[in-house]
């Protein structure tokens, strides 16, 4: 027998490594000497540094960069077991997390993204995985371009300073400074947002209230997103504005394809191939995933649809049970699409914090009754 164990993170109390050791154990429990093939995972968003560098053997690495505010900030990056390929979330150096109780979407920068790009660079990366997503920013990935050596100008020739709000000004880009080693070092986008950079559905108008603009902050920041794309398509000849995905992470999408050769992915496609999934699961009888929470919206992009969809590819006979700490409405449109199962983990009504603090122990006790009975 063989069990493919594939959890994404639980978020507030497990890593995708720690929920994938405690299925693991409660597996175990029943039937100690199974073939298990444990796989952290994540879907482009929060927790894939760890989830990429736990599954591949790498290391995280922890650079001092610009926060969205301007200050300093210590965020966690990783280099995947490879040694070549550094994964980097956005939101660890300008996400809505930094900014607190007082967030400010109009001055915001992406700085920092840019300023991990560069040290990644700087210890060898070879190619590097960038998750769009929490971010606290709306400035078009400017800010990200200026540290890796784009120089954005105004009328009178002074450097734009941080924020989307200041993209009103912009009047001219010079790219010649731009580091060498950002053109020759394939660059992948992790997202599932579709959004483009400007207008009722861009970047502004969907998530900048998110990020604490008024109705009169998101007008303001998508006329200066839309000016900046007309000025990036005038002096760099690349149309970005309106490419599906341009609007993720306040723009930032757009400011990589303006400025790099990035190219955009499902966030957990990209996932499942970095770690292997597929390759790992042929011959797989069972499949162990699961997060938070499932619902009826796990089948949009969230990691344990993918990792049903990727597992069953290659193991059509496999049987995926999904794990979940609670269950949501809609829950069993994903028995048509996969799933042998969904269980949650709680034993009973409980609060939050309760729920968090047990979230190891109860679910490796639903995966101990789960293969109970698999095996009965």
């Amino acid at each position: 027998m063989k069990i493919v164990i594939a959890p994404d993170s639980f978020k507030g109390s497990l890593t995708a490594r720690q929920a994938a050791d405690a299925i693991e154990r409660g597996v175990r429990r029943v039937t100690p000497d199974v073939d298990i093939i444990p796989i952290p995972m994540a879907d482009g968003g929060e927790g894939t540094v760890r989830a990429l560098v736990d599954a591949t053997g790498g290391r995280l690495i922890l650079a001092r960069v610009t926060g969205p505010l301007g200050e300093p900030v210590a965020a966690t990056y990783g280099i995947l077991g490879d040694g070549t390929t550094a994964v980097i979330e956005m939101a660890e150096a300008a996400g809505l997390h930094l900014v607190g109780t007082a967030p400010d979407p109009l001055h915001a920068t992406t700085r920092g993204v840019g300023e991990l790009i560069l040290d990644a660079l700087g210890r060898g990366a070879e190619r590097i995985i960038v998750g769009l997503g929490g971010s606290a920013t709306n400035d078009g990935g400017a800010g990200m371009a200026q540290a890796l050596g784009v120089r954005l100008f105004d009328a009178d020739g002074r450097n734009l300073p941080g924020g989307g709000a200041a993209l009103a000004d912009l009047d001219r880009i010079d790219c010649t400074g731009l580091d060498p080693r950002v053109t020759r070092t394939p660059i992948i986008l992790a997202s599932d947002v579709t959004n483009p950079l400007a207008g009722p559905d861009g970047a502004s108008a969907v998530f900048g209230p998110q990020k604490g603009a008024t109705p009169a902050m998101v007008e303001q920041l998508d006329q200066a997103l839309s000016h900046y794309a007309a000025v990036i398509h005038r002096d760099t000849g690349r149309s970005v504005g309106i490419i599906p995905g341009s609007g993720a992470a306040g723009g930032l999408g757009a400011g990589f394809l303006a400025f790099t050769d990035a190219t955009m992915r499902s966030g957990i496609d990209l996932v499942v191939e970095t770690v292997g999934l597929k390759e790992r699961a042929v011959g797989a009888d069972y499949c162990f995933t699961g997060e938070g929470r499932i619902d009826g919206q796990t089948q949009y992009g969230k990691t344990p649809m993918g990792v049903a969809r990727a597992v069953r590819e290659v193991a059509p006979s496999c049987r995926v049970i999904a794990l979940a700490g609670s269950i949501g409405e809609d829950v069993e449109q994903l028995n048509a699409l996969g799933f042998a199962a969904v269980f949650g983990i709680q034993p009973g009504a409980v609060s939050l914090q309760e729920a968090l603090a047990g979230a190891s122990r109860n679910l490796e006790r639903t995966a101990e009754q789960v293969m109970r009975l698999l095996v009965s």
